[in-house]
């Protein structure tokens, strides 16, 4: 009966206790300095303007570009792919690699699913 009646009361205090204590709430304000947004509008500006070597793994018209693309985001996926027009047709590019050698590597591996694929080193200004 003794444990009966203490566990009563340890219940009866735990549910008290929960209807009586409330959540906190508050606000959060975060001063950030303006200088952070001018060094990211720099950072961005400077990345766009960065070559890199790419993949083409092929070309044709704007629906087989769009089929092809298809397929190697399957075969290669979490890679950078994308479809440029260069007249007169598309083009299917993979990857955006800082270093030769990092594109020379992947390379070899994507020549392996695809064999006309060629290694090339865009123009800055052609994205």
């Amino acid at each position: 009966m003794k444990n009966i009646s203490k566990t009563f009361a340890t219940v009866a205090f735990a549910l008290g206790f929960f209807f009586i204590a409330k959540a906190q709430e508050g606000t959060v304000n975060i001063q950030q300095d303006e200088r952070i947004d001018k060094l990211m509008t720099v950072y961005k500006s400077v990345n766009s303007k960065a070559e890199f070597y790419q993949i083409q793994v092929g070309f044709g018209s704007y629906e087989k570009a769009q089929n092809l693309k298809s397929q190697v985001d399957i075969d290669f996926p979490g890679w950078y792919s994308k479809i440029e027009f260069e007249s007169p047709t598309y083009r299917v590019r993979l990857g955006r690699f800082k270093t030769k050698l990092e594109a020379e590597r992947k390379f070899l591996e994507v020549r392996k699913k695809y064999p006309s694929a060629m290694l090339l080193k865009p123009e800055s200004d052609s994205r």
